[in-house]
């Protein structure tokens, strides 16, 4: 824990050269702290750096942390796999999910969240790298599942997320964007498509969470506005065993 400002420091100031690095501003691009599997007292901790925002992927590791931290009111962002036993508890304590793949688990969270909340905020997960063991609808699904979301009541349809296949070591700049241009094309044809029938909706339309520890840049010199950062902050993961 005694080494996160100085890691924090080092990430934010990633995000910043790559942002300025391919023209845009240097605060186009927000962190995404992935907080699965670390402990409640270093959230806490980052929280009082100044992060605010956390993504877990393990619904049963991160309830007793959102009850924990709630007087802290970090927003809280479910990056995993949905399975449609876990959309009531989703849908009840977080404010965005990151990976919305199919139709069947947009309406569960949509019929789910309280009315007493305000709607969720989605992200929908494109399997661009077309492996056939990660979550994510095809590229070619995209439009269609996208149009369908935004009309749900209790959800507010934000962007795309995606996680593409890793590269190798010594992989060109060119092929570590590459999967990130394809997601951008696909937010932009959404986007377009949202504009012709409300407004509204494609004004939500603001979200590329893309990005993580090892290929950031990448990611963020192809449009992404969030990038989801777990190891380049907290150090390396021990083996999830909830």
């Amino acid at each position: 824990m005694s080494d996160l400002a100085a890691r924090l420091e080092h990430v934010m100031d990633r995000i910043r050269t790559a942002c300025v690095a391919s023209g845009r501003d240097a605060s186009a691009a927000r962190l995404l702290a992935v907080s699965k599997t670390v402990p409640v007292d270093t959230i806490a901790y980052a929280r009082s750096l100044g992060l605010r925002e956390f993504g877990e992927s393990y619904l049963q590791e991160a309830l007793p942390k959102i009850a924990a931290l709630a007087a802290d009111r970090p927003v809280w962002h479910f990056i995993g796999p949905v399975q449609s036993n876990k959309t009531r508890d989703i849908a009840a304590h977080f404010d965005w999910v990151h990976g919305v793949d199919r139709l069947k688990i947009a309406e569960r969270l949509s019929a789910q969240r309280p009315a007493s909340m305000t709607p969720l905020n989605v992200c929908i997960q494109v399997n661009i790298s077309g492996e056939p063991s990660k979550s994510g609808c095809e590229p070619g699904e995209t439009l269609a599942l996208c149009l369908a979301v935004a009309g749900l009541p209790q959800l507010r349809l934000r962007g795309l997320m995606a996680i593409p296949a890793p590269l190798p070591d010594d992989a060109s700049a060119e092929q570590a964007r590459a999967p990130y241009a394809l997601l951008r094309g696909i937010a932009q044809q959404v986007k377009s498509a949202l504009a012709a029938r409300s407004p509204e909706h494609a004004a939500d339309f603001d979200t590329l969470s893309a990005g993580m520890s090892d290929d950031l840049e990448a990611a963020i010199a192809e449009g992404s506005t969030r990038v989801r950062i777990g190891s380049a902050l907290f150090g390396e993961r021990p083996s999830h065993t909830v």
